[in-house]
């Protein structure tokens, strides 16, 4: 675990050694971190966020990394994993969290109900903002047997907005002087503004709740 946090807070530093070793196979690599986080329930620990940003201020450099692929192939990851996701809820449904266990925690389900009750089903674009309700939002909308179609057009949505955003984001001011002096602060910015579509709707239950108390 303290490994895998150092990784999110020095990605800058570790990508780029990554590029340097890997070569264009870190494509692939990154691919498949994207397709795990968005297809995958036992994967939701997995940098989403941090990452696209960190990726994209490394294109910014031009050090083996190219902006354009990056944006098509990432979308593409994330498509292709909440489509996974979406049918592994459709056929597994609720049967995966009934021992609870460390990868398939209730809570996670209960936390992504929370937030389809808020957004509808505007969740697949607004959950891939969110850390770990990005992971169980498709899984969810298959277990509600939410409309393929309906649902394909938001994931497709979601995804382009999502990826573009933060790797475009790390493009144009992951490099500034300010950003790089302090890149693990701005981490720590960009994990706390990706968890406000998920704590929204968290403190709005809390407070309604008092209210009816």
């Amino acid at each position: 675990m303290t490994e895998l946090i150092d990784i999110i807070l020095h990605l800058d530093q570790h990508l780029l050694t990554w590029v340097n070793f890997f070569g264009p196979w870190i494509y692939v690599m990154m691919f498949l971190v994207i397709f795990c986080e968005t297809g995958l329930v036992v994967t939701p620990f997995l940098p989403g966020d941090s990452l696209l940003f960190a990726l994209g201020a490394l294109a910014a450099l031009d050090d083996g990394l190219n902006v354009y692929i990056l944006l098509a192939s990432l979308t593409i990851a994330g498509i292709i994993g909440d489509t996974v996701n979406y049918h592994i809820g459709k056929y597994l449904g609720v049967k995966v969290f009934e021992s609870n266990s460390r990868f398939f925690k209730k809570e996670y389900l209960v936390d992504t109900q929370r937030f389809y009750d808020h957004w509808g089903a505007f969740t697949i674009v607004a959950a891939r903002f969110a850390p770990i309700v990005r992971t169980f939002a498709p899984f969810v909308a298959g277990i509600g047997s939410m409309n393929y179609k309906k649902f394909l057009g938001y994931n497709i949505g979601g995804a382009i907005l999502w990826v573009f955003t933060f790797i475009l984001a790390g493009y144009f001011f992951g490099n500034l002087p300010v950003v790089k002096k302090n890149f693990h602060i701005v981490i720590f910015g960009v994990i706390g503004v990706s968890l406000l579509p998920m704590v929204i709707p968290w403190m709005k239950s809390v407070l309604a709740k008092r209210k009816k108390a």
